[in-house]
Formats: C-alpha cells, sequence, structure tokens
C-alpha cells in the first residue's frame, strides 16, 4: 500500500544514505532526511497536518540527525506475513532526537544488537513484499 507522504519521506532518508555525509552538508533541503516539528518542539513524522502532542499546525521540516541511538529492540522469529521471508530479525526503535523511529537492523549480526548502539537511517527491499522498509545500519564511528 503507498503512502505519498510517507513513500517521500523515505525516498529523503534513502537520498542522504546513498549520497554519504560530507554530499549532506553541501546539498540543499532536497533529498534531507527530516522530520516535522512544532514551536513547542516536539517531533513527529510525515505526513501529518498538526502536532499529535500539542495539535498546533504549525510544522516546520527540520534536518534528521544523521546517528541515532536504539532505545528498545527484539528478534523476531514469527514474523507477520509480510515480513516471512525475513525471519529471523531484528526490529529495534532508535531515537533521533526529538523523534523516534522503527526500523529493521541490517548489516549486523542479531546477537550483537544492543541497547545504546549506534546507527544510520536507510531505506531497503523488504524480501517478502519488494516494498521499502526503514532499516537501520551501523554508524559510522
Amino acid at each position: 500500500m503507498a503512502d505519498a507522504g510517507y513513500d517521500d519521506w523515505l525516498a529523503a532518508i534513502a537520498d542522504v544514505a546513498e549520497q554519504g555525509s560530507a554530499a549532506r552538508e553541501t546539498q540543499s533541503r532536497d533529498g534531507e532526511g527530516y522530520y516535522l516539528a512544532c514551536p513547542d518542539g516536539h517531533g513527529s513524522l510525515p505526513p501529518r497536518r498538526s502536532c499529535p502532542h500539542c495539535a498546533s499546525d504549525e510544522l516546520t521540516e527540520e534536518s534528521l540527525a544523521e546517528t541515532g541511538e536504539i532505545v528498545t529492540f527484539t528478534e523476531v522469529h514469527v514474523p507477520a506475513p509480510s515480513f516471512a521471508d525475513e525471519a529471523p530479525y531484528v526490529t529495534a526503535i532508535a531515537s533521533f532526537g526529538p523523534v523516534r523511529l522503527t526500523g529493521v537492523v541490517r548489516d549486523v549480526p542479531r546477537s550483537d544488537v544492543e541497547l545504546g548502539m549506534k546507527v544510520s537511517p536507510d531505506v531497503d527491499v523488504n524480501a517478502t513484499t519488494g516494498e521499502q522498509v526503514l532499516v537501520f545500519r551501523p554508524a559510522d564511528e
């Protein structure tokens, strides 16, 4: 199922991961990973017309941090049908400042995933559905 606003957001994440951090510093607003912020500093992901915390409709696009930190994770052995070909895998929630993202951890053995691990957002393809999925890869340190 396509969602134009979310798909556009994923495309921005993919552009940043593809170009790397050096390119990110010199590029325009287009192609940057971003989140929406209200005047009170709450962060949320697009698409959205108002802040889910305070209902403000004054939302601005802010740059998403290049790296985040895993705050919780779980190893999935019995997946939902849309992830049947991925199991077993690790899904995690990572904090990127005012927003938390949920994604699948890639490029690291499942046994090595831990709380506090630094990750970078990226986009990959779900092996079952062929759709784009948000993933976390170990951050370059």
